[in-house]
């Protein structure tokens, strides 16, 4: 299962982000990650969500994040939910086509190895293709 939220900066994302997070610690089991460029989750999630700095290992395309998320999977198959903040940062890309290629190729891992994404996007909703928005 893929979750998107998208909105422009001020629309109030990493709140409901924040809020997504602290759901999901207190009703899934299994273990969860966060994926973000910077630190500023680092005191509004709870601290059994594990945190990754995206920075700190040079991510910069999506096949990259793809990689990264299957090998955190390969080293921890009880990874149950990756949340992913400014996918567009994360990535260095707002190509809205490679985002939509993203999102399906999470739906499917997710499906094979049982884990959900919730993902949030910088942009206008209006902008995003009906592939994309199918995940909102």
């Amino acid at each position: 299962m893929v979750k998107v939220i998208v909105g422009l900066k001020g629309s109030g994302k990493t709140k409901n982000l924040i809020n997504a997070i602290n759901e999901a610690i207190a009703t899934e089991s299994g273990s969860m990650v966060c994926i973000e460029k910077g630190n500023k989750l680092t005191f509004d999630i709870d601290y059994r969500v594990r945190l990754i700095e995206a920075g700190e290992y040079q991510m910069g395309s999506v096949t990259f994040l793809k990689g990264f998320i299957s090998g955190l999977h390969a080293g921890n198959f009880d990874i149950t939910h990756v949340f992913i903040d400014s996918l567009y940062k994360i990535t260095g890309s707002d190509d809205v086509a490679e985002t939509e290629e993203f999102l399906n190729w999470c739906n499917e891992f997710g499906k094979i190895n049982n884990m959900k994404f919730t993902v949030v996007i910088s942009d206008e909703p209006e902008k995003m293709p009906e592939g994309v928005k199918k995940y909102f």
